[in-house]
């Protein structure tokens, strides 16, 4: 019988306790899945003040109570809290340390942020080694993660329990790295590794936690195959592309599942009329409910597009700037759009609500439930990112049948196909440069099929028959780990 997969996965955020984006979501889910599918799999994150403890029971694990560890003159007090992940039978261990975790956010500008997210790497493997148990792989995601890698091939390098332990580095996002001044060395314990740093950044007095998850750890792994290509040029490597060109070999692209257990339109807990592929009465109740809720009035002819998006430069914002006002006035259209991010974006859209109050709502800050009634709610998705290592949005969007209108990049060009009406094949309307005129393409062209039932009906269908669930990806994942331990 063979022996079951052992994964320590380590994230700095996991859904349904703490959430940003998407890599919570995805660490929850890869969770869930891994041990609906028979895989050891325990997950390691921080307990910050702001980590929702109303979802599962927490208990403190007796044996990891009071544990200490020094990052240079720096002595730090953690004790580990336990509860299971909702709706699956792994176990999370959270890191209690109230001097780092305990701030009005999860990420923050403080000067000791380098350390927030050291601990988190060597307490992963504290915890393991206080258990006695070895993962087959540590998986950790991000550049909060990046440096378990490294600690395990300094800290931890004469220690037998993790001799077989291979580790893999998931990169959500590699705009975002982890860049800090190099005199934090000491205080991470790598004087005396200096060889295992990297000889640039140390001349610049740089260090960057996302560069060295990439040099150390047995593989790599990024959230789409488009996105694994693409972050190898100077476009969209942000000046990690050398690096990743070198490891190209042991660089995969996984596109991220969905958990239709949270994101399907037949059973969604937040919508007041649930609906299928076969039954779509419930998606035009769903639109009215919306219009009037964000008191904008109905019409069977008119479009609804929805945004649910992160206000910054990467999701496009820029382009729609240019575009969105003259296609308000031009077009009978109307938008739906929740988020929050720069002030200058937010002014753009409340703007535009203020001149357009009939054509565009504008909801500012997140919520989950009004999340789920725009994508079941509106007839398109707008999503013109810059770049989009993955993306979860519109794969949501294909399964609620709301069509998306992306830009081609990343998991967009890898999850949407652009609508073919000879064919009639499709899921949605895509353009390849960024650019506004190529936006305003995608924009007409999806208004303009709109006002053909007929097609419109069929690329619905097309949509809604497309799956990316986790039981789909999760043996993407199985496959890899199954590579990384044999090799």
């Amino acid at each position: 019988m063979p022996k079951k997969i052992k994964i320590a996965l380590i994230a700095s955020e996991i859904f349904p306790f703490a959430k940003t984006g998407g890599l919570a979501d995805v660490c929850g889910a890869l969770g869930k899945y891994l041990s609906k599918n028979d895989v050891d799999v325990r997950l390691i994150t921080p307990l910050y003040s702001e980590t929702d403890m109303s979802v599962a029971n927490f208990s403190p694990v007796d044996f990891l109570q009071e544990m200490d560890l020094w990052f240079g003159t720096h002595h730090v007090v953690f004790s580990v809290h336990m509860a299971k992940l909702p709706n699956s039978g792994a176990d999370v261990y959270f890191i209690s340390c109230p001097q780092f975790y305990n701030r009005e956010s999860i990420y923050t500008n403080d000067v000791d942020e380098y350390l927030r997210f050291a601990l988190l790497s060597r307490a992963s493997i504290e915890i393991c080694r206080k258990m006695k148990w070895a993962p087959d792989i540590f998986h950790c995601n991000d550049w909060q993660a990046a440096l378990l890698p490294l600690y395990l091939k300094t800290h931890y390098s004469g220690n037998k329990l993790f001799k077989e332990s291979k580790t893999l580095l998931s990169i959500h996002n590699i705009g975002y790295q982890g860049q800090f001044n190099s005199d934090i060395i000491n205080d991470l314990g790598f004087t005396d590794f200096a060889n295992l740093l990297d000889d640039y950044d140390l001349k610049s007095a740089v260090f960057n936690f996302m560069k060295l998850g990439i040099i150390h750890a047995h593989k790599l792994s990024t959230v789409s195959k488009t996105y694994a290509k693409e972050i190898q040029t100077e476009e969209y490597g942000a000046g990690l592309d050398p690096m990743l060109k070198y490891r190209k070999e042991n660089l995969v692209g996984i596109v991220n599942g969905v958990d239709y257990d949270e994101w399907n339109p037949e059973t969604d807990q937040n919508l007041d009329f649930n609906f299928s592929n076969k039954s779509m009465s419930g998606k035009r109740k769903n639109k009215q409910g919306l219009l009037k809720s964000s008191g904008l009035k109905f019409a069977a002819n008119r479009p609804l597009i929805g945004m649910i998006t992160r206000l910054v430069e990467q999701k496009g914002l820029d382009l729609i700037i240019i575009v969105l006002e003259k296609f308000l006035i031009n077009k009978e259209v109307q938008f739906v759009v929740l988020g929050s991010g720069e002030k200058k974006y937010e002014n753009f859209f409340s703007g535009l609500q203020k001149k357009y109050p009939k054509k565009l709502t504008f909801y500012s800050g997140y919520n989950n439930q009004l999340a789920h009634q725009i994508e079941a709610g509106s007839d398109m998705f707008l999503m013109p990112s810059k770049y989009e290592p993955c993306g979860l949005n519109q794969i949501y969007s294909l399964k609620y049948g709301t069509i998306p209108i992306v830009r081609k990049t990343g998991g967009l060009a890898d999850t949407v196909q652009l609508y073919n009406w000879e064919t009639q094949t499709g899921t949605g309307f895509v353009f390849e440069d960024f650019t506004a005129s190529g936006l305003e393409w995608a924009l007409n062209y999806a208004v303009g099929t709109f006002a053909h039932p007929t097609a419109w009906k069929k690329i619905i269908k097309n949509a809604m028959m497309q799956d990316y669930s986790w039981d789909t990806q999760i043996k993407e994942y199985i496959k890899l780990y199954t590579a990384i331990i044999k090799k």
